[in-house]
């Protein structure tokens, strides 16, 4: 388990497909995450952002209600030094341009490699 003082690193976890929040959850829980919850929609990441201010996001780019674009750049309001991992498919690569630009930290292109993600995971926990 990675402590940072006696603070364990919380991860939301934002995509509209439960099977993937499922699959991200898993793999951040095995590099030492704390879930700081799941939400299906860009709408339902800010308000738990806010209540929770966990360290790291993970963003679907595709969601209902507000895509995962709208909701970094709202989430990059209420904390400019919000930390968002990007998650797009294949064929999105503006938006995921557009998504740096606006201060996402970095991306995952779908399907993605568990190996990548994981060793991203671990990566921002240690820092």
């Amino acid at each position: 388990m990675s402590l940072v003082g006696n603070h364990q690193k919380k991860i939301l976890v934002v995509d509209d497909a439960l099977i993937i929040r499922k699959m991200i959850i898993e793999l951040a829980m095995e590099c030492g995450w704390e879930i700081a919850g799941e939400a299906k929609d860009g709408q339902e990441a800010c308000d738990i952002y806010k209540s929770q201010k966990p360290d790291l996001v993970t963003m679907d780019m595709v969601m209902p209600n507000m895509d995962g674009l709208e909701a970094l750049k709202k989430i990059r309001e209420i904390d400019p030094n919000a930390r968002i991992i990007m998650i797009s498919a294949v064929n999105q690569k503006d938006k995921l341009a557009e998504s740096i630009q606006n201060g996402a930290s970095d991306f995952i292109v779908k399907p993605f490699d568990k190996t990548r993600l994981k060793a991203l995971l671990g990566k921002i926990l240690s820092e």
